[in-house]
């Protein structure tokens, strides 16, 4: 998956935005204003594509122990985040969507009720 290709994936979720919150080269998406993705754009640039990625604790030591190319998250909390490497090939596309999909799902969850709502009725 190119970054363009994961940038489409990652904003077309609901209540999803994109910002640039710590500098001009970490991309960070938001669910509802939290965190749920975030990617170094000159990482990219340079050959070495990494994507952080919130994740069930459990989940997290899992795939740790199963995929060489997912490790605890880099500059992040080590038992809620991975970053998973993409050079190598090892993490396929529809692996990749899956634990996109399962760290959006991780924050809708930890969100307030009233937020999960609004999230709900949003088009």
């Amino acid at each position: 998956m190119n970054i363009e290709e994961l940038r489409d994936y990652c904003i077309r979720k609901k209540g999803v935005t994109e910002s640039f919150p710590f500098n001009q080269d970490v991309l960070v998406f938001k669910v509802m204003g939290k965190m749920y993705a975030l990617l170094s754009l000159k990482a990219w640039e340079e050959g070495n594509p990494t994507i952080n990625l919130k994740c069930d604790p459990e989940k997290a030591l899992i795939l740790r122990e199963q995929y060489e190319s997912i490790y605890a998250g880099y500059h992040m909390n080590k038992k809620h985040w991975n970053t998973i490497a993409l050079k190598n090939g090892t993490i396929s596309k529809s692996l990749l969507k899956e634990l996109m999909d399962h760290s959006y799902d991780v924050v809708v969850q930890g969100l307030p009720r009233k937020v999960q709502e609004e999230l709900r009725n949003i088009k």
